[in-house]
């Protein structure tokens, strides 16, 4: 008969083991399904309260950054940026950001956060550089609308 002692230390290494694969898994980069899984959460946080959402996502240590992954919003009337990870951007107008090649980026995503159907995620698809690097590769980014305020989340793929 196996002992108590030896039994949970059976159990906690099997925890461990368990723990140590799901953070192995969770990658370097953000996945299609977190990016998309932020987004929705970033609906829900705004549908709740807009000012303490646009908090929220503007703060460097809190839920809505992970890794590579991050909430961006824009007014869709004014188009200028209300929460990013590169503070220098918020108050400016998202469609003047452009890829590393010239061509418009911030317009695209506008234009599809605009154009969308309010509370439903449509996708942007874009080559952008990952966080480090100066080549573009693919990208996609998750967008919805709330009011006039879009938010999106984007990942490598």
């Amino acid at each position: 008969m196996i002992s108590s002692r030896i039994r949970t230390l059976a159990v906690v290494a099997g925890i461990a083991a368990a723990t140590g694969c799901a953070a192995a898994e969770k990658g370097e980069y953000g996945s299609a399904g977190e990016a998309k899984a932020m987004v929705e959460n970033a609906v829900v946080k705004l549908q709740q309260n807009e000012a303490i959402a646009l908090i929220d996502f503007n703060n460097p240590g809190g839920m809505f950054r992970d890794r590579d992954l991050y909430v961006f919003c824009f007014n869709t009337v004014t188009a200028k940026f209300s929460a990013h990870i590169n503070s220098s951007l918020i108050g400016t107008d998202v469609r003047l950001l452009y890829k590393p090649d010239g061509t418009s980026l911030g317009s695209k995503v506008f234009d599809a956060a605009v154009t969308a159907k309010e509370g439903t995620i449509v996708t942007v698809g874009y080559d952008f550089p990952r966080p480090g690097s100066s080549t573009p590769v693919p990208k996609e980014s998750y967008v919805a609308r709330v009011g006039t305020t879009a938010c999106g989340v984007g990942y490598y793929k």
